[in-house]
């Protein structure tokens, strides 16, 4: 049995590490595309027009809303942002999910701020697991070959955005 478990573990390991190295050679939009959790925030990148901005060389960090992330938006909001004629809100609330550096897990320090592409600071919080405003990290570090992807439960408002 504990030769099973061995093999088991090892063979987990080895796909990890596929997995990421398949991510490596992605870029953050074509690791996105490729992610079915992350198809809303696909869609709203598209509509933004910052697939070619995200698709450069970066590097950049990208805390990534799951569909469901987006789902929990109050009725309305996500329809609202992504009608054509409100693309710069909806390009303040994506930017506002991106640090133009890379940031992995491990430089993040408890109560530290980032400065957003969009403008406005995000605050770090490592009590209780790792938070980026209210939300929750629930996949930190998928490396990509301009930057990082962290994937959060929440979509973050940037503090001067009027809905």
């Amino acid at each position: 049995m504990k030769n099973v478990k061995t093999i088991l573990a090892s063979v987990a390991l080895v796909c990890m590490l596929a997995i990421n190295a398949n991510a490596q050679d992605k870029n953050i939009v074509e690791l996105a595309v490729g992610t079915e959790s992350l198809s809303t925030l696909v869609t709203a990148v598209k509509a933004a027009g910052l697939v070619e901005t995200l698709s450069g060389n970066g590097p950049f960090t990208v805390f990534a809303p799951t569909n469901e992330a987006f789902n929990n938006l109050p009725d309305g909001i996500l329809d609202m942002l992504l009608k054509p004629e409100n693309k710069d809100k909806l390009t303040a609330v994506l930017t506002y999910h991106v640090v133009g550096a890379k940031v992995m897990s491990g430089d993040l320090k408890e109560g530290m701020t980032a400065a957003t592409v969009q403008g406005d600071d995000i605050k770090i919080s490592l009590k209780n697991g790792a938070k980026i405003n209210d939300a929750n990290v629930a996949k930190a570090d998928i490396n990509a070959s301009n930057g990082v992807v962290h994937v959060i439960d929440k979509v973050i408002l940037p503090p001067s955005l009027e809905l």
